[in-house]
């Protein structure tokens, strides 16, 4: 320990002297303060210093100024001590003309800067006044019985402008007293301080540079492993020891479902390579502590610390010195904990600690999108599990191909390709011959030299891929179909040019595929219920159309089945293209956004040139088909109400389930059905078949249809509000035979 009686000082330079107020210095005073005169140097030699601190290294400019200070202080040996006060740490590099191969650091107690400002007002002070870590660094350079030591602190403005000290500088066993060793080692540093601080920021800066770069090679080795979790963890560990050269390393990753930190990795070798794995509490330990605060803990001495087990190192005779243990966290919080132990020639230090801050962010993106690939990669396997699956209980025989291209009626049928004709009355495995016979009539085959037997595998899987809900089935597929049929061929859309042939295959496949794989409930049910569907496909809207889409692509491309092969490459492209927007044009909340321009398109004369007025029309025409139900005889509109209305009570069901109120059209105990229909075809169809009538004249009839029906459901809110009073609910009266008769009458009034 240093003592007062080998004269050690403490000594502040001159220039860190607080000076009083100025009224109290004569003018003398201020004048030579302003000159800033040098006392005791000699003015050629610190010129000549200066001249040669030329290094870019704080070392070697070291060297050059304890050399210079040796002489001029007439001592053995000089050395200085380096003050951070960012990583508060007291550093020592250099020794007389000696670079260390190895830092002797020590971190400073709390208050020690300021206990070194303390003296400021002081001329000298004993080393045992200074703090206890600067007096053991002192001890453990100048040996007891060397000689006397004396301390000049050198003070800067650092950070905000406040005074910090920068520098110790340690004179030892020197022929000059304090005050001229004090004066010595102001003059000194009066002119070289900010060489030597601002070389020294350059070197912070090189050192961030370089472990920026060290930082951006490792993210670069971590996200080469992401397919391999495991692989990925060796990987951390194994950059995590190098960047902060420690001996070993742990990697605990967090299970939330059981509040169990699992240590995935350890001293760079898998638990799955020895068949084990270690697993603690969450809140235990130091890996525990850490977890829990999401703050590093940096031990200098692990056997000192509470936390620390010893079990561990009694058990596998690895003696554990000090520990770095930082939390990897991710976007949502700790995803895991790394501790690494004993840092090879020293302690962790404060730069360690920044490392690991830094290295830790890479970690936990690295991890997290690890972890979010092996989902992904799982949920593939699941998809392709389910696919095959599915495509088994799908599976179309070629038996089945040849009774559809090979059979032998002739599917002719009277007034097939009239407006009035109802497609629900073919039967149900005779339809896909009649899709076939339909391409056939409307010069599809020939024109784009399509297999048929290709083209009966598609329609088969199609057919298959409906789903057997009471409406958005199989049946609702061929009649929307059948109406395409019935557009194409009674409007004369190819032949007149409102469609080309290519425009009008879309037209025909979207209106057979458009709700494929339907579930029989809506858009908005898909979304509340937080679907797949609605994970997929909410982002853009039109969840089911979007789902229907997919579908149909799928099925093209299955083995067999893609007879559009003998398009070339643009109108491949192009016919899918018009796919995707007719299927998507039977959302009707996408009609609803384009039906001003529609009805504008009508008004002022559809222009064939017009590329927007091509696609209005595709999208009416999708349209009109998908609501083409609404434009049969009241028989079979009323049949058709019974399977919506199925399928809507069912959903409303679900909702209430799912503790939501159903809309009332969806309620089986408060719809209104007569109410519901009348507002539907009232607002929604006439208005739509109305554009298309004024498009196509000889459209008028499906107007007068719907208006029909509308005068039979209003004939039959009498029986409804009859049948309701007495506990019937409004399924109950729809099928009922006095509902059928009262609107038969009505019929039979009209005729008349």
């Amino acid at each position: 320990m240093c003592t007062e009686e080998k004269l050690q000082f403490f000594l502040i330079p001159p220039y860190c002297k607080k000076l009083g107020v100025l009224n109290e210095i004569d003018h003398e005073t201020t004048e030579d303060m302003s000159l800033a005169k040098i006392e005791v140097s000699n003015p050629s030699r610190i010129l000549q210093l200066v001249k040669d601190l030329t290094d870019k290294s704080t070392k070697k400019l070291e060297i050059k100024i304890n050399r210079y200070l040796k002489r001029e202080c007439e001592s053995n040996f000089v050395f200085m001590i380096n003050l951070h006060s960012v990583s508060e740490e007291a550093v020592v590099q250099v020794i007389q003309e000696k670079i260390l191969d190895e830092n002797i650091r020590k971190v400073l107690s709390e208050g020690t800067i300021n206990n070194i400002l303390t003296f400021q007002s002081n001329i000298t002070k004993s080393c045992d006044q200074l703090d206890l870590k600067i007096q053991e660094l002192v001890v453990e350079i100048v040996p007891e019985g060397t000689g006397e030591v004396i301390i000049v602190p050198v003070l800067a403005k650092e950070h905000r402008d406040d005074i910090s000290p920068v520098y110790l500088v340690c004179i030892v066993t020197s022929s000059k007293d304090g005050i001229y060793i004090s004066k010595v080692v102001s003059e000194t540093f009066r002119y070289c301080l900010s060489l030597l601080l601002n070389t020294r920021q350059c070197e912070e800066e090189r050192r961030l540079k370089t472990e920026c770069q060290s930082l951006l090679l490792v993210a670069r080795k971590l996200f080469s492993h992401l397919g391999h979790l495991s692989d990925l963890l060796k990987e951390i560990m194994t950059e995590a020891r190098r960047l902060t050269n420690a001996e070993r390393c742990s990697l605990f990753l967090l299970d939330p479902d059981h509040m169990h930190l699992v240590a995935k990795v350890f001293d760079g070798v898998s638990p799955a390579d020895h068949n084990t794995e270690v697993r603690i509490a969450a809140d235990q330990g130091i890996a525990g502590h850490v977890a829990a605060t999401g703050e590093i803990l940096n031990i200098k001495d692990a056997y000192k610390h509470p936390l620390f087990y010893k079990g561990m190192d009694e058990a596998t005779g690895f003696k554990t010195r000090n520990i770095l243990c930082f939390p990897i966290k991710d976007e949502n919080g700790i995803v895991g904990v790394a501790q690494l132990c004993n840092k090879i020639g020293g302690h962790f230090d404060y730069f360690d600690e920044e490392v690991a801050r830094a290295f830790s962010i890479y970690c936990g993106i690295s991890i997290m999108h690890s972890l979010v690939y092996k989902k992904i990669q799982d949920a593939q396997a699941r998809s392709r599990l389910s696919n095959e699956l599915m495509m088994y209980h799908m599976q179309v025989n070629q038996q089945d191909v040849l009774d559809v291209t090979m059979c032998p009626s002739e599917h002719e049928v009277p007034g097939f390709s009239l407006f009035n004709f109802t497609p629900r009355k073919i039967l149900w495995k005779e339809s896909p011959c009649f899709v076939i016979e339909m391409m056939k009539d409307l010069g599809f085959i020939d024109t784009f030299r399509i297999k048929i037997d290709t083209l009966a595998r598609f329609v088969l899987y199609v057919k298959k891929g409906y789903r057997e809900v009471p409406y958005h089935n199989w049946q609702h597929a061929f009649s929307v179909a059948h109406f395409a049929y019935l557009a194409l061929k009674n409007f004369q859309l190819v032949e007149k040019g409102y469609l080309s042939k290519l425009e009008a295959l879309a037209y025909f496949v979207s209106c057979l595929c458009h709700d494929i794989d339907h579930r029989g409930t809506t858009n908005s049910f898909q979304q509340q219920s937080n679907s797949v569907l609605a994970s997929l496909y909410s982002s853009e809207g039109s969840v089911m159309e979007r789902h229907h889409l997919s579908q149909t692509i799928c099925t093209l491309n299955t083995e067999g089945c893609n007879f559009l092969d003998s398009l070339s490459h643009d109108d491949y492209v192009k016919c899918l293209d018009l796919i995707k927007d007719m299927i998507l044009a039977t959302d009707l909340a996408s009609h609803y956004k384009i039906h001003a321009k529609q009805l504008n398109m009508a008004q002022e004369g559809f222009n064939k040139t017009n590329a927007q007025h091509r696609y209005y029309l595709a999208s009416l025409l999708m349209t009109c088909a998908d609501l083409s139900d609404q434009t049969k005889d009241w028989t079979e509109t009323k049949k058709v109400a019974q399977l919506i209305y199925a399928e809507f009570f069912a959903q409303g069901d679900l909702e209430k389930k799912m503790g939501k109120e159903p809309a009332n059209m969806m309620d089986r105990e408060k719809a209104s059905i007569p109410d519901h229909q009348l507002e539907f075809l009232r607002q929604c169809c006439v208005c739509i078949f109305k554009i298309l009538a004024t498009i196509f004249p000889s459209a008028k009839v499906l107007v007068n249809a719907i208006k029909q029906n509308i005068l039979c459901w209003e004939s039959s809110k009498r029986i409804f509000d009859k049948y309701c009073v007495e506990g019937k609910t409004s399924y109950e009266v729809l099928t009922s035979e006095e509902l059928e008769l009262e609107v038969q009458n009505t019929l039979e009034s009209i005729k008349e």
